[in-house]
Order: structure tokens, then sequence, then C-alpha cells
């Protein structure tokens, strides 16, 4: 009967599962947004190249890739000006293309939500005004950037909502931002937010259904980048953006998994999620995403706390971080952890101490080796 009386109980609290940074408030259910770019029925009609462009649905990011590469750059310049919704988000199509079909859709946007990311200078590296609005900006040189990291933000964020005025290091660009800076000159870092996350508390954040639609997203989004002769990135996942990499764990190029604030990646333990990746955690003793129980129960919960021992992460010190939103900020020993690993230092076989991490900030990188 007792044990009957816990199950209740942790069903009652998974209900309450808090995943984004805007704290303790009701939330509405979303519709996630799936499918190909904007505009492509007009470019799967469109022979301007007298054939047919590979279609945005079912190319892979790869095929993209060898398509682009085949193009005169008079042909990009054409599908770029005639298409800009598409080859602005199509993964596999190069950077530098994307950036400036980007700014064109941006100059075209009459939405006030999405006027400041118009600015002059911004890398703009995917924007679909559609529903909430989903957008990705790059820091730094990510051409000739060695090392690649991508942010996964969790709930309550959007097109709409990414320039919010919060803590500099709190909103997803600040996030990417401080860690670039963090990390120094040869890295750069991609803020994604490229999925429909969770408003608010909600029965969205209490489940997977959002972070299913957003791991194939994310999956196909790094694909991109390596079939563009990019790095593998080391991706940082935050609060319900760790729900979305947990499921995207297997398939997901990556050479780091680096969850914070956690709710839980869907797996029982680190082998779980079977990924070539190492993984690692990070909690500060006052987020309150610790207060949220660590349970899957009748597809509510997202399972063991990916900074308990038995899960098997490499721990990522945070206890000069604050609250949920504060592992980014400047100073910190998790920012300097994170920057560590987005350098690609390597740790010896095994580590993933507090101490072992703190190492990890003043050991010499190797390029391409990764444990």
């Amino acid at each position: 009967m007792r044990r009957y009386a816990r199950t209740l109980v942790a069903f009652a609290l998974a209900t309450s599962v808090v995943a984004g940074t805007t704290g303790w408030v009701s939330g509405d259910a979303q519709q996630a947004l799936t499918g190909p770019p904007p505009g492509s029925a007009q470019w799967r009609a469109d022979r301007v190249l007298g054939a047919e462009l590979p279609d945005p649905e079912r190319a892979t990011p790869a095929d993209v890739a060898v398509f682009f590469a085949g193009l005169s750059s008079a042909e990009r310049q054409l599908l770029l000006v005639r298409h800009p919704s598409v080859v602005g988000n199509l993964d596999g199509v190069p950077l530098e293309l994307r950036y400036r079909a980007n700014a064109l859709a941006l100059a075209a946007e009459d939405d006030p939500r999405y006027r400041s990311l118009a600015a002059p200078g911004r890398q703009i590296l995917a924007f679909d005004p559609r529903g909430r609005g989903q957008v990705a900006e790059v820091f730094g040189d990510l051409r000739a950037a060695r090392r690649v990291s991508v942010v996964v933000p969790g709930s309550d964020n959007d097109a709409g909502t990414f320039d919010r005025e919060v803590a500099a290091h709190g909103a997803p660009p600040g996030m990417a931002r401080t860690l670039h800076t963090a990390a120094g000159p040869g890295t750069a870092v991609v803020a994604w937010v490229g999925y429909t996350t969770p408003v608010g508390v909600g029965i969205d954040a209490a489940t997977g259904g959002l972070a299913e639609a957003g791991a194939g997203r994310l999956t196909r989004f790094t694909e991109g980048l390596t079939a563009d002769g990019l790095p593998e990135p080391a991706v940082f996942c935050h609060s319900y953006g760790s729900v979305v990499c947990g499921i995207a764990a297997r398939r997901l190029p990556a050479t780091d998994l680096v969850v914070l604030g956690s709710p839980g990646m869907r797996a029982d333990d680190a082998a779980g999620l079977r990924t070539k990746a190492r993984v690692w955690a990070a909690k500060d003793p006052t987020d309150w995403i610790d207060n949220v129980p660590n349970v899957r129960f009748a597809g509510l919960g997202h399972g063991t706390d990916p900074t308990d021992p038995a899960f098997g992460a490499r721990r990522v010190p945070a206890n000069e971080a604050r609250g949920h939103a504060g592992y980014f900020a400047p100073g910190t020993d998790s920012l300097r952890a994170f920057a560590a690993i987005a350098r690609g230092a390597t740790t010896p076989e095994g580590a993933g101490t507090p101490t072992d991490i703190r190492a990890l900030a003043d050991a010499p990188v190797l390029e391409g080796v990764v444990r």
C-alpha cells in the first residue's frame, strides 16, 4: 500500500516537471513545428536550373551538401534570391549562403518580434517565422573554428523571445556568447532554438512529445554542420533541452553531451543513451530543478538525474553557479569547465570528479583526441 501511495505521489509531482528558465508558472500545450522549411512547395516546383532541386523533406544533409558543391556561384546566388527561406534553413547548405539567405528573409519580415534579429553583423544560421518562430545564431568564425559547440535551451524559448532582456548569460544568445568568450580563439558556438519548446509548467514540460520532435531537428541540424565540413560539435543541453539531447543522443554526431539543470534524459544511465560522445552533467545546489522528482511513470517525468553517480556521467562542478539560469555566468566554475570542454581539452580515461574537471580546465587541447 505504501509503495502504491509513493507511486501516486510521484505521478502527481511528475506533472510539475519544470524545464524552462522562467520559473513556476502554468503552461500551455504546444504543437510541435515539424517538416521542411517554409517555401518548400515553391522550391520543389522550381526548374530554374533545368532539373529538380533536392527535396527539403527527403534529401539528407549530405545529399544537400553534394548538390550545392556542384553549383556555380551564379547558380547558388540564383537559388538564394529565389528561395531565401529554404536556403537559409536547409541543413547541408554552406553556412555562408545560409547567413545571406536569412539576412534576406529577415529584411523582408514585418513581424516586430524579429526586428532585432535583422541587425547588421548578426550571423543567423536558421530562421523560421512560423508559429512562435525558430532561430539559430553563430558566435565566432564557424568556418575557421577548430572546435564547435551547440547550445540547446529549455522551455520558454523561441525566435520571438530570443533577444529578451534577461541576465546576459541566461537566454540562449547569452549562453552562447559567454561560452564563446570563455572558450577563446579557434572556437565557435551556435545558440540553437530550432525546436518547439514547452511554455512554462504543464504537460508538455512533463512529457517527451516536444523533445521527440526536437531530437529529430537537432540531429539533422548537427548532421548539416558536419556535411558542410565542420567539426562534430560539443552539445550543451540546458533543462528541457537535455531531454531533447537524451532522445537524440544515439543518432547525434557529437564529441560531448553536456547537460545542466536537467530534469532527466529519458535514460536510466549514460550507457542507455547509446552515444559515443562523452557525457557530462552539472547541477548547482540552488537550482530548483533539484525539487523535480526524477521518475518516469505513464509517460510523465524524464527519469534518472544525470548528476546521480549511478547515472555514470562525468560530473561538472557548479558550486559557484546560482539558480536555474546561472550556469554560464562569467567567473563560475561551471563556465570554466564548459569552456574547457568546448576547447576540446581531454582528461584521463575514467575521470569525471570535480577535481578532474578543474584540472581539465587547465589541460592542453589535444586535437583530434576525444575520450
